[in-house]
């Protein structure tokens, strides 16, 4: 049985549906995603293939480098400003989107940290996940 990931912005403008499998799963406590969610993490859901993640409405766009050195595209509704997707210059194949933008945020299931180097005391997640002091490789 297939199943679709289904999701979108807070006012519903930008929507977004695919039925592709996520191949990575991560709290990231880097400072962009601290900043840009105003806490202390951005959990995501990345996906292999961005042509297979059907996207209706239109969204504007920010770059940003990352703790990396690599660019970052985020995509965000421009009528309520939630973030709708992630994509990324140097593997442009992939596509990741916000866990609380799911329709059901409960098909999220977070398999490590990233960028745990970067974290607060005061965010604390889920002890038995894997930490990461930055992006794993490969």
């Amino acid at each position: 049985m297939t199943r679709s990931y289904i999701g979108g912005c807070a006012c519903g403008a930008v929507r977004y549906e695919t039925s592709s499998e996520p191949i990575f799963e991560n709290h990231c406590q880097c400072r962009d995603c601290q900043k840009r969610s105003g806490t202390g993490h951005g959990s995501y859901l990345t996906f292999p293939r961005r042509a297979e993640m059907v996207i209706t409405g239109e969204a504007r766009s920010w770059r940003v480098a990352g703790d990396s050195g690599n660019e970052k595209i985020h995509a965000f509704c421009p009528i309520c400003g939630t973030q709708v997707f992630l994509t990324f210059a140097a593997m442009p194949e992939l596509i990741a989107v916000p866990a609380g933008s799911l329709d059901d945020p409960e098909m999220f299931k977070p398999q490590v940290v990233t960028y745990a180097a970067r974290g607060h005391a005061w965010d604390t997640i889920d002890t038995d996940l894997r930490k990461f002091e930055r992006m794993p490789a490969g």
